[in-house]
């Protein structure tokens, strides 16, 4: 039998795993095809640019970094918000469409010349790519409600032939970018963190998706009980529709925010919150703070190696998270079609 989660107790593991996260963050920073002294990176910079080039390697590597943690706390809690409002262990942000709405967004962005409006850290393609992911959100929630005797189905299987759609339009509209948008349209639909950074970027991101997670952790509660079932929910005087409202609304929203920045990433809502239950426990106070936290070391450790795997030649940090969990889905899948019945 699991312990009982107390206050204390999560307290306690959510410091924890914060202090792990510095630690990460850290390391990963120093990290890279040139060695940097760690001394001479935290003493500042120097007088002139290109006196200390140390700290300077170290501020663009740490905001990459941040930025990765950022992405992966957003996907990971979306990964585990929605695996508890659709009842299904294989629910995933990408997996569900919304990663594809965004890349649509983007990728129609590239195409049109002359584009000015921004909005996240003022880049077009990031404003396009959310603008594509909230659309599809709607889009899903929208043909979910309205068909089919389970809402939970439709959803799931709304987003999957969405996902379908947007991708073969990605694919169409890629033959006809011009060759030298191709390489860094690729890249970006193969999951990507941005190389060149600002401040601002950095900053509205990092809060919009802070201001997610806490609006998520405050139904922590609802999303426990929603998990328990339809009848005992409404029993306990839970408002399903509302609260699935809220979750799927915010889960998208960050998900979005994340994807407009960094690309098409998968299976970081998938492996993280599956691991994180296995350890911690599935107690959604508890489950949504510690997957952000482990979604954000995650993302870090797995950029790192794409950047510095290939020496000078980086990889798509998507290509990373797609080795690493297509086969935890494979093994998911197979566990979760033998506990289902399709003969219902």
């Amino acid at each position: 039998m699991p312990k009982t989660l107390t206050k204390k107790r999560m307290i306690i593991n959510i410091i924890i795993s914060l202090i792990v996260l510095l630690i990460v963050t850290s390391l990963c920073a120093t990290t890279g095809t040139q060695k940097i002294s760690l001394r001479n990176a935290l003493s500042g910079p120097g007088a002139e640019p290109g006196d200390n080039i140390d700290y300077e390697i170290f501020i663009i590597r740490l905001t990459r970094v941040l930025l990765a943690v950022i992405v992966g706390a957003a996907l990971a809690c979306s990964g585990v918000v929605l695996q508890a409002i659709l009842k299904n262990p294989l629910a995933d942000p990408y997996i569900l469409g919304i990663s594809s709405g965004a890349g649509l967004g983007a990728v129609i962005a590239m195409l049109v010349p002359g584009i000015t409006l921004g909005f996240l850290g003022g880049l077009p393609i990031a404003t396009f790519a959310f603008t594509g992911a909230i659309i599809t959100v709607s889009l899903v929630w929208f043909i979910g409600y309205f068909s089919g005797r389970s809402q939970v189905t439709s959803l799931l299987l709304a987003g999957v032939v969405i996902n379908a759609f947007f991708s073969a339009i990605i694919m169409l509209l890629t033959l006809i970018i011009k060759t030298e948008q191709l390489r860094s349209t690729m890249y970006w639909l193969m999951g990507n963190i941005p190389e060149k950074q600002n401040t601002l970027l950095l900053f509205s991101c990092g809060s919009f998706v802070i201001i997610g997670i806490i609006v998520l952790w405050r139904i922590s509660n609802s999303l426990n009980i929603i998990t328990l079932g339809e009848y005992e929910s409404k029993g306990l005087g839970i408002d399903t529709e509302k609260t699935k409202l809220i979750a799927f609304s915010f889960a998208a929203f960050i998900t979005a925010v994340a994807v407009s920045i960094s690309g098409l990433i998968g299976f970081v809502g998938l492996i993280v919150p599956h691991a994180i239950r296995l350890i911690f426990g599935p107690d959604h106070r508890q489950l949504i703070p510690l997957s952000a936290i482990y979604g954000g070391i995650f993302l870090a450790i797995a950029d790192t190696i794409a950047r510095t795997a290939f020496g000078q030649e980086q990889l798509p940090v998507g290509v990373i998270t797609a080795v690493t969990g297509g086969p935890f889905f494979l093994i998911l899948l197979a566990r979760y079609t033998r506990k289902v019945s399709w003969m219902k």
